[in-house]
């Protein structure tokens, strides 16, 4: 029986952490290859103890196990110089999971494909090269004997497509389909690290062809449970969801997650019984036990999923925009089209691209939904153009009020992506439902959803260093 499968049939239980799993082992320098923090060489140098952490949750009664392959990804391996391994360690990741799961009967391995430490959004590094290093992270995946995919704790939506079509990619050439599962991370402040709506995240990510949707990671179920239920209502397609042991508290050792197992069983078995979730697990601070109690919980609970009512539409980096409006019709601007407007055409031919946003933002400031942006004309180079204005269309800009310069502590304005996957502006001023807000680290500038800053407490002058979490994301 294959993952869907199963899925159509029960609620499956996934494993619970990995990286504060390892975490709670007494690992030395020597073990890390003096890769200080690189979980995923521990495939290699400490076989034993990614099986002992597997095996740990398997003789707990979980369905499915993830590969401890979450940081083996270009940006993240390339900060120990060690990037030309991505298909080695991921392949003995999965091999590690698969040899260990085969040894308890009918359980699946579900390769495990982190975000890495840059996000395509905020311009740290091309979106190709992104894609080209998942691609071989899912091939060794796939040749170390993965059933699934699971792209996970997701803070970007377009760092989460390059991860999805990478997917594809990549089982395109290995001649070999599994179901793509993308789980996205919302922060306590109810949208994503860049500030994209859950809805957002389902628009822009459904199309794309995965399997399953759903959340994981930052914080625990309590401050899941409204964004799941926006998801019951509107996808098409199974629910998944793996909160942490409770929102992380800074103790003696570090952070501490201090939500038992009692409590996540009980909150995820309402999740599969008032949402329908088909997939649960855990994620940061949660341990054998939690799955123990969690497998028990859910066991004989119905599935009490909603039928859906699918919404049409598009998305900005920040909310949907459905097709179908309650005050007006569908108002799409097209006076960014190269080939509709002399105006336009001119001040891209002059390379006057701060003209081209001008333009963009007068007809968002009349009252465009969406953008309609074309510049396909004769003699021009179109991938470089679209390159040039999608990405200003889409760069975070300055805060309106101290005029500091965002960094990736800061914001990033909206842009919605088409279904061909061109990014088109929306007023970073105001939104659909015609809010004017933001908010910015460096002043007492304060606003709501339309542009929200990360929790990243970066200061005026620079960014941190990346830095990787007990789960392997950046901070935030």
């Amino acid at each position: 029986m294959n993952l869907l499968d199963a899925l159509a049939d029960r609620v499956l239980v996934a494993d619970g952490a990995m990286g504060t799993m390892l975490q709670s082992v007494p690992l030395s320098l020597d073990d890390f290859a003096g890769l200080e923090g690189c979980n995923e060489i521990l495939n290699v140098t400490r076989p034993d103890v990614v099986r002992q952490v597997h095996r740990g949750y398997l003789e707990a009664g979980a369905d499915a196990i993830e590969t401890n392959t979450f940081g083996a990804n270009w940006a993240n391996l390339a900060e120990y110089d060690i990037a030309d391994r991505i298909f080695e360690l991921a392949e003995t990741g999965a091999r590690l999971a698969r040899e260990t799961a085969d040894e308890f009967g009918d359980r699946f391995v579900l390769g495990s494909v982190g975000p890495g430490t840059k996000l395509p959004t905020l311009g740290h590094a091309p979106f190709a090269k992104l894609r080209d290093a998942y691609a071989e992270q899912v091939r060794g995946l796939l040749a170390g004997g993965a059933d699934a995919v699971i792209i996970e704790t997701c803070q970007d939506l377009l760092q989460t497509k390059a991860a999805v079509l990478a997917a594809h990619r990549a089982m395109a050439l290995e001649g070999r389909m599994v179901p793509v599962i993308a789980q996205v991370t919302v922060q306590t402040t109810g949208t994503m690290l860049l500030g994209s709506e859950i809805g957002a995240a389902l628009s822009a990510l459904e199309p794309l062809g995965i399997d399953l949707i759903g959340m994981n990671c930052a914080t625990g179920p309590a401050e899941m449970g409204e964004h799941l239920r926006t998801l019951s209502q509107r996808s098409r397609i199974p629910l998944s969801v793996m909160p942490n042991a409770g929102l992380p508290e800074l103790g003696a050792n570090g952070a501490e997650y201090r939500l038992s197992p009692e409590e996540l069983a009980g909150a995820l078995a309402e999740f599969v019984s008032r949402y329908g979730a088909r997939l649960v697990g855990g994620c940061c601070g949660t341990t054998a036990e939690h799955i123990r109690q969690v497998v028990a919980a859910v066991r004989e609970v119905p599935c009490g999923a909603p039928v859906p009512v699918p919404q049409p539409g598009l998305s900005s980096t920040y909310q949907p925009v459905p097709f179908a409006q309650d005050a007006s019709v569908l108002m799409i601007g097209e006076r960014t089209n190269a080939n509709g407007s002399k105006k336009f055409r001119e001040a891209m031919v002059a390379s006057r691209y701060d003209d081209c946003v001008e333009i963009a933002k007068a007809q968002i400031r009349d009252g465009a939904h969406m953008l309609d942006l074309c510049v396909d004309y004769v003699g021009r180079d179109g991938a470089a153009d679209m390159a040039e204005l999608a990405g200003r269309f889409g760069r975070p800009r300055r805060c309106r009020s101290c005029w500091t310069r965002p960094t990736p502590g800061y914001c990033a304005p909206a842009s919605s992506t088409s279904a061909a996957g061109v990014r088109s502006t929306r007023s970073t001023t105001r939104t659909a439902t015609g809010r004017t807000h933001g908010s910015c680290r460096s002043c007492d500038w304060r606003g709501s959803t339309a542009q929200r800053w990360s929790r990243c407490a970066s200061t005026r002058t620079g960014r941190p260093a990346p830095r990787r979490g007990s789960c392997g994301s950046p901070p935030g």
